[in-house]
């Protein structure tokens, strides 16, 4: 991905393309895919413009496109004030998700609302998905806003764009300039909003969603629609007396009725009294235009047959460039050449915007996804199915299979016959189609009230085993549809702990911690039921990681004791068989043991699970990624014991691993890499290796950039992280700037999943707060440090009435930070207080662990001594300094380079105290501090 930004309002692009696609944009970025072809496109609105009359008579279903605007909009006043009301109130970066079924108005009232908002002075835009969408010809979108009052950026079928790409949108300069932002996304359903409202968080926007429902005024609708037809027909109005359709629930339908009575009266043909009677009349004026233009070109004019073949084939894989469009028409096998086809085919149903593209489908979605489904043999409907039509879908699918898939999956909600006699059997017969279509298919698929359990698990069977940052969402889906449907057959003990165990691996892996801890909960339930030691130790681990995940860490860790405490015998007893599970158990326990400040406990678990994996991996390549996991996490208890040296070997070897693994497969191994990454940045950093530290820091930093673009949610913790130790980094180079605008970029993504799960994530924001207070004084800027640094002592004093032994240290940070930031705005005594508390707690850790917090503890010994001489208080001076330098002393063979300049400091302060006090060096005392 690249991006070019225009931050220039006069700037004027010239923008041609050679052999290639083009496309310039003023005052915004362009999104690039590694083709070369952009992720999006974006475009200035444009109202719709009328179209001749008799041109919409030709084929009756232009007049239900909302692009010609045929039909006034009518009702949804409420909706509509709600929309304006959206738009005129709240904070500059809002968001609202629409969603209905196809046809229930979604686009038509989002052009209402555009025109209006257009003509109130804002500017106006709408995304394109790029891939395989219509691009226009090379030119310039001139997108700046001066001028303009704000900007609305309107999304349709929000819910088909790969989450990369959305993410990638809700970080264009567009949207992020000091004017009111407005992004209305429309879709069919409301499945994949919550990781869209995740990614849209990060960037501290206020979200909405809410369904449309059916119109309430049914037939003022109709009769608005009626008269609208009417006049395009040269046939008088309703008389407000007429007969009105049956009471459809969608505003297209309505509009059907509408249209079809006014067709039907204006060449004396019957009107169809059902939905699917509206369908076939309309898509047999189709092939009456077909006829029509044959007949009027002569025998090289494509004929009705070859542009039945053409319009299925276009439904089926959407328009394209004119050098795709040839292949596919190449391949129905037309006696017609392409070229020819192609131009019949866009005189009949021209590109929806400007440029080369061919292949337009039959719109609205609704009629294209119904034409797939009469078209395809199998239905009891009065209209010809094509034998041809499986040949056509066999050989476009593959390439086609996201649009492809995702249409056939929406025509068999409603047509009976195209899901078993044609969706089902060609995934079926390559299940790793529906992976390639990606999550919104399988979303799709999943919801299919028919779809076969041996095709699901077919589907799931292609799964990678572990997570993939595109697929998550769906394979979440998939295997919580699939786990349900069999509990339903069986709902044993047995089938309850192996479905739930798959499924809370699932939903982790996408983010969905809440509903994983509840699955993981049922799966440990069943397998007490069945009193079977192994079942019970895999559950109780996967439930202590669910708990971790939900910031619940003294439940996590009494699950994964108990677990351990299961499987060591099994692993004595039977290596072979139950080795792996141990060291699993033992990898998670170590970490959980790490978070309790068990430290030494926590090394002993590490070093162990190490060891197992090492062994397995050297006889089976396969668990190389536990061994890389395992590794990992050794180097990181090591450092957390004040062995920085000793860590860098582990981790190195891990990050070794990790990259190998990566070549092979970079979306399952991914976020392990940028974890490693950001670990060895630490390490190097703490050796004074600052360059090479930053150089690791910076790729840690782009890789959980892209993960969290994917799912915000899974990732967005790693990327929060990332960013922290690159803050560091760049301030250890004397880059502080870029370091502070590095780790408020940090805070803000920790406030986001804060809001979501403080119990989990308001520790870490605190950590982040206390970071950038303390970069803010580094840069002479006390006063804004004092209330970052104010907060993050509040938020963490919080977290500690909960679990008093788990924050001290952190809260002893960030209270020795709020003093210095007190000190720093004149705010004494304040700062003395709070350094003594700071004090306090560091004491408690230290008793804890004295290897890991001998260094803090004498350095806020020398915070408080100092401020209590600044106050003049000598004597009293006299007790911190000593135990300071009583520690500092003690613990300098830990790590000499570190410890040097604090004892310097120690001597002087306490050299000017005896001084002061005329004492003589002789009583300096030699104690360690008391609890």
């Amino acid at each position: 991905m690249s991006a070019i930004d225009d931050p220039h309002p006069r700037f004027v692009q010239n923008v041609t393309a050679v052999n290639g696609f083009a496309y310039g944009a003023i005052g915004a970025n362009i999104h690039v895919l590694g083709d070369g072809s952009p992720a999006y496109l974006l475009l200035n609105w444009r109202p719709a413009t009328p179209a001749d009359p008799a041109w919409l008579r030709e084929l009756p279903s232009r007049m239900l496109n909302s692009r010609f605007e045929v039909v006034p909009f009518t009702g949804r006043e409420t909706e509509l004030a709600e929309l304006r009301a959206w738009r005129d109130g709240g904070p500059r970066l809002t968001a609202r998700w629409i969603h209905a079924p196809g046809g229930q108005g979604k686009t038509r009232l989002a052009a209402r609302f555009a025109d209006e908002t257009q003509n109130s002075g804002w500017r106006v835009v709408t995304a394109v998905n790029g891939p395989g969408s219509v691009h226009p010809p090379p030119g310039s979108q001139d997108l700046t806003l001066e001028g303009h009052s704000g900007i609305l950026l309107i999304v349709d079928y929000a819910d088909r764009w790969p989450l990369t790409h959305l993410t990638w949108l809700f970080s264009n300069a567009l949207l992020h300039q000091d004017l009111p932002a407005r992004i209305l996304l429309l879709a069919r359903t409301a499945d994949v909003w919550p990781a869209v409202r995740a990614s849209l968080a990060n960037h501290e926007a206020a979200t909405s969603s809410r369904p449309l429902a059916a119109p309430p005024d049914g037939p003022a609708i109709y009769r608005a629609a009626r008269d609208a037809f009417a006049v395009r027909y040269g046939l008088p109005t309703s008389s407000g007396t007429d007969p009105l359709p049956p009471p459809y629930e969608l505003t297209l339908a309505l509009h059907m009725a509408a249209l079809v009575t006014v067709d039907a009266q204006a060449h004396g043909r019957r009107v169809p009294t059902d939905l699917a009677g509206l369908t076939v009349y309309l898509i047999d004026r189709e092939h009456l235009h077909w006829s029509t233009l044959h007949a009027r070109g002569g025998a090289g004019a494509t004929s009705p047959a070859a542009m039945n073949k053409a319009v299925f084939a276009a439904a089926l894989t959407g328009s394209a460039d004119r050098a795709h469009g040839t292949e596919i028409v190449r391949a129905l096998r037309l006696d017609t050449p392409a070229d020819r086809v192609l131009d019949d085919h866009a005189h009949c149903y021209p590109p929806e915007r400007d440029g080369d593209t061919v292949l337009e489908p039959i719109y609205p979605d609704r009629l294209a996804e119904d034409f797939l489904a009469l078209t395809l043999p199998g239905h009891e409907a009065d209209y010809p199915a094509m034998e041809w039509a499986e040949e056509v879908t066999a050989a476009l699918i593959g390439r086609h299979a996201g649009r492809g898939i995702t249409f056939l999956a929406a025509a068999a909600q409603r047509w009976p016959h195209v899901g078993p006699h044609h969706l089902y059997p060609i995934l079926m017969s390559a299940p790793g189609l529906a992976l390639a279509a990606g999550s919104p298919a399988l979303i799709a698929l999943a919801a299919l009230d028919d779809i076969p359990l041996r095709l699901l698990a077919a589907i799931e069977a292609r799964f990678p085993e572990s997570r993939h940052v595109e697929l998550d969402a769906g394979m979440a889906a998939v295997t919580r549809r699939l786990v349900t449907e069999l509990l339903a057959l069986d709902n044993s003990p047995a089938a309850r702990t192996t479905g739930c165990h798959h499924l809370s691996t699932r939903l982790l892996n996408a983010g969905l911690d809440a509903e994983a801890l509840e699955v993981a909960r049922r799966g440990v339930t069943a397998s007490r039921e069945l009193d079977d030691p192994v079942l019970l130790a895999a559950d109780l681990g996967r439930l202590g990681n669910c708990y971790a995940h939900n910031g619940r860490p003294s439940e996590a860790l009494q699950a994964t004791e108990e677990a351990a405490a299961l499987a060591q015998p099994l692993a004595e007893a039977d290596p072979a068989r139950h080795e792996p599970l141990y060291a699993e158990i033992l990898a998670d326990l170590a970490v959980q043991l790490q978070e309790a400040d068990r430290h030494q406990e926590a090394l002993d678990a590490g070093m162990r699970a190490a060891a197992i994996w090492r062994r397995l991996s050297a006889a089976d390549p396969a668990h190389e990624p536990r061994l890389a996991d395992a590794l990992h996490a050794l180097g990181l208890q090591l450092a957390r014991q004040g062995l920085r040296a000793e860590s860098v070997a582990p981790s190195r070897e891990a990050l070794s691993l990790r990259l190998s693994l990566a070549e092979r497969d970079m979306a399952g191994h991914e976020p392990a890499l940028a974890a490693s990454l950001l670990t060895l940045s630490g390490q190097l950093s703490a050796q004074g290796l600052r360059e090479e530290a930053l150089a690791v820091s910076e790729q840690a930093v782009e890789s959980m950039r892209a993960l969290a673009r994917t799912d915000p949610t899974a990732h967005g913790e790693g990327l929060a992280t990332a960013l922290t130790a690159l803050g560091a980094d760049l301030a250890e180079m004397g880059r502080l700037p870029e370091a502070i605008d590095t780790m408020a970029e940090s805070v803000t993504v920790r406030r986001r999943l804060s809001r979501d799960n403080p119990a989990a994530y308001s520790p870490q924001l605190a950590q982040s707060l206390a970071n950038l207070a303390l970069l803010l004084l580094d840069a002479n800027r006390p006063a804004q440090a004092l209330p970052a640094a104010a907060e993050a002592a509040l938020l963490l004093k919080r977290r500690q009435t909960e679990t008093p032994e788990r924050h001290r240290a952190s809260l002893g940070r960030c209270l020795s930070i709020l003093a210095a930031c007190l000190d720093a705005t004149g705010r004494r005594p304040e700062h003395l207080q709070v350094a003594v508390d700071a004090v306090r707690q560091y004491i408690a850790a230290w008793q804890a662990n004295p290897v890991q917090y001998a260094f803090d503890l004498a350095r806020v010994f020398e915070q408080a001594g100092r401020y209590l001489a600044g106050e003049e208080r000598w004597a009293e001076a006299l007790g911190p300094l000593e135990g300071g330098l009583a520690l500092a002393e003690a613990y300098t063979h830990v790590d000499p380079t570190a410890y040097a300049p604090l004892t310097s400091a120690l001597r002087t302060a306490l050299d000017e105290c005896r001084r002061r006090t005329r004492q003589p060096r002789w009583r300096r005392l030699r104690r360690r501090p008391r609890g």
